[in-house]
């Protein structure tokens, strides 16, 4: 206890050098969101405003830049965006498969499989974008103790009609480049948890942050973590660090009920507010069936009970009830509409060890006409041959719903494969995509140490931009705060909501696909070990036998008695 009052009376210390600089502002939020099938959504925002700040221009790369004192900001990341004269930066560690269709839209759109980095930069300057790229990663992957160096060349494309900038670019995007990787193997672990949070002001000795706990976290049935850079103008740098995870309480509890709490879910409560956050706020999605919620929540916002635990005092544990439910009865999947647009199916056919077939599958689950753009980012290790790509839309051949926009064939140990391009999906009709890939021959010193598990492949991405008009009604999962984000298409989406007990989200957003695993031609390593151990022997009884007659003396020696000599 007594080392709490301490660090809260070195918290207000802080807070006291935090109030003079005025430049900076730091808020924190907490959304949960309880889930049709019995588990929980956790969102953890955490953003630090750099107010009157602009990011650094690549012409001044070649002059000394001007001292940076931060209070709040994180130094160690704002030496990097700095160094590199990063505009805007987005690098997402996620584990697990998220489930679009039973949790509906994430909180936080970067929900792909493994480590996934892009970012806008200035194109002028004496250094060029790709050098600066891969300064960018390998700084990330010291920060963050995370294999970001292994996105190199070999990953690296710019889908800018997927990855549009979420914030505002100084001089539009015409002085301005993208670069994209994905490194699908990647995961995140307490190793990459640990500078996260020291990144924070309170790091997590206090406020809502306090609730990270990892033990609970890497628990999940799915969890990411992302660091999210952007710059809005008249405002400022902006640096929101997330943390997402889906929990199941009925796992945690012995009478299979979904009720949890603080204490149950994060092992933790709020024990003190940070003392240098601005705002302090947790946020429940309230469920339409009958519950209990405690303690009283200090604001209700829609669907949403808002606490507010920016000045509070006492330890806040929120905890939710349903009363006249004994034990939770999971819902048959056949019984639920999804509660997104599209339903998506992403598969690698055959069983040859040199060709193969990559098919998609894309159901509209709306009564209105979409169109969604397709990103591929695919390495060298699989060739796509684009003249066989085929679409059918409910066994119908039909050509006419894909629009290929960019296509860039791969070259072998330089450059990935990058296709993008628009289809169009008739209202409640199923598209099938097709198209044949050619899987080549690695050297053997290009194979992973566990060669015969296979290689990861990186998921593919839709982004939903265009819904048909009607008279249907649209459901959010979060709130509609000002983000500065620029999406494709210029008009606000819609979408339907065909059954009232599962409404069909309608938002532009990114979806992504999960991971493929592609077995390659594999050589016998075992082999190359055979071949030393016999090469060795031979050597050994040659050389033995050579060496024996050309430096043993041979001489007679006569057996007898020995007086007789």
């Amino acid at each position: 206890m007594r080392l709490v009052k301490i660090i809260y009376l070195l918290g207000l210390c802080f807070y006291q050098l935090a109030s003079a600089a005025t430049e900076e502002q730091f808020d924190e939020e907490l959304t949960l969101r309880p889930l049709r099938d019995g588990k929980l959504a956790a969102r953890f925002s955490l953003t630090t405003l750099l107010k009157g700040s602009t990011p650094r221009s690549p012409e001044s790369l070649g002059l000394d830049d001007a001292s940076q004192h931060y209070t709040l900001f994180p130094l160690a990341l704002g030496q990097i965006l700095r160094e590199y004269a990063v505009t805007e930066m987005h690098l997402t560690l996620n584990a697990g498969k998220w489930n679009y269709e039973g949790w509906g839209y994430p909180e936080e759109a970067g929900v792909g499989t493994g480590g996934e980095l892009w970012a806008w930069m200035g194109d002028s300057g004496t250094v060029t974008v790709d050098e600066r790229w891969k300064g960018l990663r390998n700084a990330l992957a010291g920060l963050f103790c995370a294999s970001l160096g292994a996105l190199d060349e070999q990953r690296t494309t710019s889908p800018a009609l997927t990855f549009r900038p979420e914030g505002h670019l100084p001089n539009g995007t015409a002085s301005h480049q993208l670069r994209h990787a994905t490194l699908p193997s990647e995961h995140v672990c307490t190793e990459n948890l640990t500078p996260f949070l020291k990144l924070l002001p309170c790091k997590s000795l206090s406020g809502i942050a306090s609730l990270l706990n990892p033990h609970r976290l890497f628990d999940a049935d799915w969890h990411g973590l992302g660091v999210h850079v952007r710059y809005r103008s008249g405002m400022g740098v902006e640096v929101r660090l997330a943390f997402q995870a889906v929990f199941d309480p009925v796992r945690y509890s012995t009478e299979r009920r979904r009720d949890w709490s603080f204490h149950s879910v994060f092992g933790r409560v709020v024990r003190m507010a940070c003392p240098v956050a601005r705002s302090s706020l947790v946020r429940v999605r309230l469920p339409e069936s009958s519950y209990a919620l405690a303690p009283v929540p200090t604001n209700v916002v829609g669907d949403y009970a808002v606490y507010d635990v920016t000045n509070t005092s006492q330890p806040l544990d929120v905890e939710l009830r349903w009363p006249e439910e004994h034990a939770f009865q999971y819902p048959l999947g056949s019984d639920l509409m999804p509660l997104t647009p599209l339903s998506i199916r992403r598969s690698l056919k055959g069983s040859s060890q040199y060709t193969a077939q990559l098919a998609i599958e894309l159901k509209n689950n709306l009564p209105v006409e979409i169109q969604t753009s397709y990103l591929e980012t695919m390495p060298w290790l699989l060739q796509f041959e684009l003249h066989t790509l085929k679409l059918h839309s409910n066994a119908v051949p039909r050509d006419d719903l894909v629009e290929i926009v960019t296509y860039t064939p791969s070259v072998p140990h330089a450059r990935p494969s990058l296709l993008q391009a628009v289809l169009t999906l008739p209202p409640k009709a199923t598209l099938q995509l097709t198209m044949d890939v050619m899987k080549p021959f690695l050297r053997y010193t290009e194979h992973p140490p566990d060669a015969q598990r296979g290689w990861d492949l990186p998921p593919a991405v839709f982004l939903p931009f265009s819904f048909g008009e009607g008279n249907y009604s649209v459901a959010h999962t979060h709130d509609d705060r000002d983000t500065g984000a620029h999406r494709a298409g210029d008009r606000e989406p819609q979408g339907l909501a065909p059954h009232a007990q599962a409404p069909v989200e309608a938002r532009a957003q990114r979806m992504y696909t999960p991971v493929l695993l592609v077995d390659l031609a594999t050589p016998d390593f075992s082999m190359p070990y055979n071949v030393i151990i016999m090469s060795c022997t031979l050597v050994a009884l040659i050389f033995g036998s050579v060496l024996n007659l050309l430096t043993r003396k041979l001489v007679i020696v006569r057996v007898g008695d020995a007086k007789t000599q």
